[in-house]
């Protein structure tokens, strides 16, 4: 008996409530959403967005990618949708400052932090297509094949944009002599 091929490959999708969606993967979103729109605001508004996106086209997934990916692309989606169609905020330096609950024993830990928040100040300084890749490289640890996926572009863009970006973050570091 012969077996009959489907037209298209049929990936196996795990069911998951929106809770189970937003438990699982809602930090990626909100830091993803954070890093191309620069705005807490923003941020939430999106990752708020892209849940009621995603549970409501699930059935659209067609597991090509990880479904992390596929929240990733609604993701970027929809900030640009939004950049689109309101105004940009000012950029607001990331992290909180340290508050005075710090202890002085830890002037290390403060310094490191200061140090680490800096290297993010530069990074959100950089060009969107490099701020981006690099984004996705260091918080989202995503490989080059799944981030040329999620941009819509090559394999070779994606490793050329994230070595620009690399030089641009060790340049800045040395003029500011870190």
């Amino acid at each position: 008996m012969q077996s009959k091929e489907l037209p298209y490959a049929v990936a196996y999708v795990p069911i998951m409530t929106l809770r189970e969606m937003m438990e699982t993967y809602g930090s990626d979103v909100w830091h993803y959403a954070f890093f191309l729109t620069r705005s807490r605001e923003q941020a939430n508004d999106i990752s708020q967005e892209v849940f009621l996106k995603a549970y409501k086209g699930i059935g659209k997934y067609r597991g090509e990618a990880a479904l992390k990916t596929w929240l990733l692309t609604i993701t970027r989606n929809t900030a640009f949708s939004f950049r689109r169609n309101s105004f940009w905020r000012r950029f607001i330096p990331l992290g909180d400052r340290q508050g005075p609950g710090q202890a002085p024993s830890a002037e290390k830990e403060a310094i490191g932090n200061q140090y680490v928040s800096h290297i993010w100040e530069i990074i959100m300084m950089l060009p969107d297509k490099y701020r981006e890749v690099l984004v996705l490289d260091i918080q989202q640890d995503l490989s080059v094949a799944e981030m040329s996926a999620l941009l819509g572009i090559a394999q070779g863009t994606v490793k050329s944009r994230l070595a620009r970006a690399r030089d641009k973050v060790r340049t800045a570091m040395k003029e500011e002599d870190l």
